[in-house]
């Protein structure tokens, strides 16, 4: 009995794995997803340029949009990402967590767009801020992405940071560190958005003085308990400069349960990002199709190029056999 070709097998068996394609069945299978508020600050600060993207300066903002991007399209399939701002002492929700795979086209292009123009004022109570998104997040059943660079302007008094009054850990999530370590410049704009320079030290309040003065104001120049407590000069600091304020955005991730995480790629941002929220179960369907259907292809690419080596194999020429009487 004549044994099949090589061609004939391979040719037989994709077919039978084509049909098989055809009628695989969808497999039940479990996954993890998460449900995710994302709130970017939007203040003057977040306008400094100190990362570089493609060769070039970018802005804390044009970085953290970029990155927050990039998660979007990490995050798996039934996870859900709502948008906010936070500017002054307040966020604000854009929209409510949408399916990042069914919805991924709207949600990116809304991060894309997020502009330091969409701030209303021009303070920055990041310990406020915070806690508003954390008022935003619990009753959506979110877990809170905050970004921002820390810098509170005006600075703290000197109580320091105000009381959290919520419940801690009831809300989860991140506060990722926007900024470089290094204090710089604070671009300045006018009334039509046109940059005209940068904060000087007298553009901005270099202390906070609401509420009781910080302890040993009274040896300072020009003291008076009730006319002058915090002396009678102009304060003078830094706070014109900006870097991104690690020890305060840590001590803010301690007092209302989060985590705190330096920005970085979307790598790094979603396994922080599952060690600091809640992971959900997500019920699914694989659809094993694909496992046959690549095999098919695997052996038709291998039948033509069988055939394709036989074509060009030299055949040795038959030859003519001369009869002698």
């Amino acid at each position: 009995m004549r044994r099949p070709r090589l061609r004939t097998v391979l040719l037989a068996t994709a077919l039978a794995l084509a049909l098989a394609a055809v009628f695989a069945p969808r497999l039940a299978t479990r996954g993890t997803a998460f449900r995710l508020i994302a709130v970017v600050d939007v203040t003057g600060s977040m306008n400094v340029r100190d990362y570089t993207r493609d060769g070039r300066p970018a802005s804390r903002l044009d970085e953290v949009k970029a990155g927050l991007r990039a998660l979007a399209a990490r995050l798996p399939c039934g996870s859900e990402l709502g948008l906010g701002i936070f500017t002054e002492r307040r966020s604000f929700l854009l929209f409510e967590p949408v399916e990042v795979c069914a919805d991924f086209a709207p949600l990116d292009g809304a991060i894309a767009n997020l502009d330091w123009r969409m701030a209303w004022e021009g303070d920055s109570y990041i310990a406020a801020g915070l806690y508003s998104g954390i008022a935003l997040a619990r009753p959506l059943g979110a877990d809170l992405l905050f970004f921002t660079d820390g810098q509170e302007a005006p600075p703290l008094p000197a109580s320091g940071i105000p009381p959290f009054e919520e419940e801690v850990g009831v809300v989860r999530g991140l506060i990722v560190g926007v900024g470089g370590p290094t204090p710089v410049p604070i671009p300045k704009f006018d009334r039509d958005g046109q940059e005209i320079g940068f904060y000087g030290m007298d553009d901005v309040p270099q202390e906070n003085r609401h509420g009781l003065p910080p302890t040993g104001s009274e040896e300072r120049e020009g003291f008076h308990p009730r006319n002058a407590p915090w002396g009678g000069e102009a304060a003078s600091g830094e706070e014109h400069l900006s870097a991104v304020r690690t020890d305060h955005l840590e001590a803010l991730a301690a007092k209302t349960g989060l985590a705190y995480a330096p920005l970085a790629d979307a790598a790094s941002l979603a396994a922080a990002i599952a060690s600091s929220a809640r992971p959900r179960p997500m019920p699914g369907t694989w659809d094993s199709a694909p496992l046959p259907a690549g095999l098919s292809l695997a052996l038709l690419i291998a039948f033509f190029a069988a055939e394709v080596l036989h074509a060009r194999r030299p055949h040795p020429h038959p030859t003519t056999r001369i009869r002698v009487s």
